[in-house]
């Protein structure tokens, strides 16, 4: 370990380069899922422990279309189109029973529907690892020290348009508007005349869509396994947990930063440590917040 951050901050600090724009990278991807995951939980109360399952289906289905020769755009359209809804029929099936039920109702039933679809994309692809390689060139910067492939900068700016889109959606469209007065009070907004169920319907597979799109992206920069959605839903939940419910802004910010974290720690610690970043992050987020609730308890006293 002190060898590896010799290298990083003595011998080689070039390749710090690198490791921030990996974060950056692969943050864009976290930042989409996680999202979704915040709009979920706070329109409806429902923590989704397959939302790294929809991502890795996302994956699987942008891979399907590849092999057809079928162009990058309209893969991410289909998916998009067709993980919206997936979400939607998912809502009426499942999601929509439980909706009054406490906490641990919602965690077992989505825990259930995860570990259904970690099976069936087991059966149909098999338990390799898979990517989506687009043959696109490399960049290389500082005598061969920083590599940037063209496909993550092609995953970042798509990254980025879907999310300004996601902020155009949810602030000048109705349906927005709608999803946003009935997370901060749904009797309101059922007296004021929004149907409610729909909203939750078309929230959740919205959700859907998001986790679909950074399928794609998942494809195209990393590898896609059918048991690999529990690391991005712990990513998805040290985001929101940080960031809080509903703030796209906060979510973009601690995106990035548990990508960093993560690279770093896999760079200074290794690889097989980098999925634990983000759950000590999680935890040491809930402690900081524990004690920030004690101490304003004690001076409100």
């Amino acid at each position: 370990m002190l060898d590896n951050l010799q290298l990083l901050f003595v011998w080689a600090p070039i390749i710090n380069v690198q490791v921030i724009l990996e974060g950056i990278f692969v943050g864009a991807v976290f930042a989409l899922s996680a999202y979704g995951l915040a709009l979920v939980w706070g329109v409806m109360n429902i923590k989704n422990l397959a939302q790294g399952d929809f991502v890795i289906m996302g994956g699987y289905m942008a891979l399907s279309l590849s092999q057809a020769n079928v162009p990058l755009p309209l893969i991410l359209i289909i998916v998009v189109a067709s993980m919206f809804v997936y979400g939607w029929v998912i809502y009426i099936g499942i999601i929509r029973r439980i909706l009054d039920q406490d906490m641990f109702v919602s965690l077992l039933a989505t825990f259930g529907l995860s570990l259904l679809m970690q099976q069936v994309m087991n059966l149909i692809y098999g338990p390799e690892v898979q990517i989506i390689d687009l043959h696109m060139p490399n960049f290389d910067f500082f005598d061969n020290m920083v590599n940037v492939p063209s496909s993550k900068i092609l995953s970042l700016c798509l990254a980025a348009i879907i999310a300004f889109s996601v902020v155009l959606f949810m602030k000048k469209s109705r349906t927005g508007q709608a999803i946003r007065a009935t997370a901060q009070d749904p009797r309101a907004a059922r007296v004021l005349g929004i149907n409610t169920d729909r909203i939750y319907a078309i929230t959740f597979a919205f959700n859907s869509a998001l986790c679909g799109a950074a399928g794609v992206l998942v494809a195209i920069i990393w590898v896609i396994q059918p048991f690999y959605g529990i690391t991005y839903s712990v990513r998805s939940f040290a985001i929101v947990t940080a960031a809080g419910l509903g703030n796209l802004p906060g979510v973009i910010g601690a995106a990035f930063g548990i990508g960093l974290v993560e690279k770093y720690t896999g760079v200074i610690i290794g690889t097989a440590y980098e999925v634990a970043a983000p759950v000590t992050m999680l935890v040491l987020v809930l402690i900081w917040r524990q004690m920030s609730m004690r101490s304003n308890r004690q001076v409100l006293r």
